[in-house]
């Protein structure tokens, strides 16, 4: 097989996902489908569980990137945990088999509701966000007669270079609080009865490229525990979030997680603190694909479009971000063409490539669009009252549906 991503390549001018065609997947169940590889995720994981092997993370997995069931059973039989932003994931984890003790609760607007329900599931911590939240947490704590362990996310001020709507840890961001504040909510937690601080968190955002920021943003927050410390308060778990960025090209190299690992691990060393990491996009990302038909061929005096049944609610991340995903065809072609590759969907935006190298393409021919394995299905929505797609897992030489298509008696099915 040429690989264009793990497991994921073609072979006698098909594309393959492990030892399955993606056209026999696609016919028996249909499109648009996103298809994950068994495969790439337990390399991406087990990647990341070596580089670090020397300290023993925790290693909770970002649910927001991919919230399948089966997804996180699979990933739960690797020994992962759970970071989670509501009461849904936690629940979502939960059934999966994740033991709450590797559960982290985030989030800024953490509802009342699912501050009670996390504490009654008894998870690892809270990652505070506010002053308010912490007093939020402590009178929910105090109602029910329980101790809640909390971290403080701190905003290390480091800019990790990358999108800014994915760039959370600077003084502007809606996330975490400042080093001083910090102090403030850790003096107030460690006088409380229903309190009690375990953790400290930062994430400075997603798809990050550049290692220097994250050494950069341990080492201030490394500082930050040592004050801590020194007033009496212990921190035993040193949350260093996620971001490591991926590959949305298949030419380029992605940052290896060891190179992660020799940035943080002295810190935590020094420290001797449990590290904990947050990745999502890293170990699902280039582990899924979403398989769409060709419908139409328009041609313009000024372009070539190929109309295709996934549209921007299946996939918001082009649209929402401009973000590049590679494009390629199921079964290639000798001839190429350039086309720009838009969905159904009416709205200008709802646009997969630009001016795109493709075969020329009949329709009814299939087309892959590459890394969507993180906030693909989790950022899907049924905007122009569209179902959204199954999903399904490829294991070695065989596939099974890991969530039906919705239909359209779904769409109404809470209206009545």
């Amino acid at each position: 097989m040429r690989e264009i991503f793990p497991f994921i390549g073609h072979k006698e001018g098909e594309l393959f996902i492990e030892g399955v065609r993606a056209e026999e997947i696609a016919r028996e169940v249909g499109t648009p489908l996103y298809v994950y590889s068994r495969k790439a995720i337990e390399e991406a994981y087990r990647e990341i569980e070596e580089a670090f092997k020397e300290v023993n993370p925790l290693i909770a997995f970002a649910v927001k990137s991919n919230s399948n069931v089966h997804v996180l059973k699979l990933l739960k039989e690797l020994g992962a945990g759970a970071d989670t932003v509501s009461a849904g994931e936690i629940y979502r984890a939960i059934t999966a088999g994740i033991e709450p003790k590797k559960i982290l609760f985030a989030g800024v607007g953490k509802r009342e509701e699912e501050i009670e329900f996390a504490l009654d599931r008894g998870i690892l911590m809270f990652n505070v966000e506010s002053e308010g939240e912490l007093y939020k947490i402590e009178e929910v704590a105090k109602r029910l007669g329980k101790v809640a362990p909390i971290a403080v996310r701190v905003n290390p001020e480091v800019d990790p270079k990358t999108h800014p709507y994915i760039a959370t840890g600077l003084k502007s961001s809606k996330f975490g609080v400042d080093f001083g504040t910090a102090l403030k909510m850790y003096e107030r937690a460690k006088e409380s009865k229903y309190l009690k601080p375990v953790g400290i968190h930062f994430h400075i955002g997603s798809q990050i490229t550049d290692i220097s920021v994250f050494s950069q943003a341990a080492q201030k927050v490394k500082e930050l525990v040592k004050e801590l410390g020194s007033r009496g308060i212990e921190i035993e778990y040193f949350d260093a979030g996620g971001g490591l960025g991926i590959n949305y090209r298949p030419d380029e190299k992605p940052v290896s997680a060891g190179e992660l690992a020799r940035a943080l691990i002295p810190h935590v060393k020094e420290l001797k603190c449990r590290l904990i990491l947050e990745p999502g996009r890293r170990i699902v990302g280039n582990a899924g694909v979403l398989i769409t038909e060709l419908l139409y061929r328009k041609e313009t005096p000024e372009k070539l479009f190929y109309i295709v049944d996934a549209g921007m609610n299946d996939l918001a991340r082009p649209s929402l971000y401009k973000a590049y995903h590679h494009i390629e065809a199921v079964r290639g072609g000798e001839k190429k063409v350039k086309a720009t590759i838009v969905g159904p969907i009416c709205e200008s935006g709802d646009l997969f490539g630009e001016g795109r190298e493709l075969p020329e393409m009949k329709e009814g021919e299939l087309l892959a669009i590459f890394s969507a394995g993180a906030y693909g299905f989790t950022m899907a929505s049924n905007y122009n009252s569209r179902p959204r797609p199954a999903e399904v897992l490829v294991e070695g030489d065989s596939f099974r549906v890991i969530r039906q298509r919705e239909t359209l008696a779904d769409l109404i099915s809470r209206e009545f």
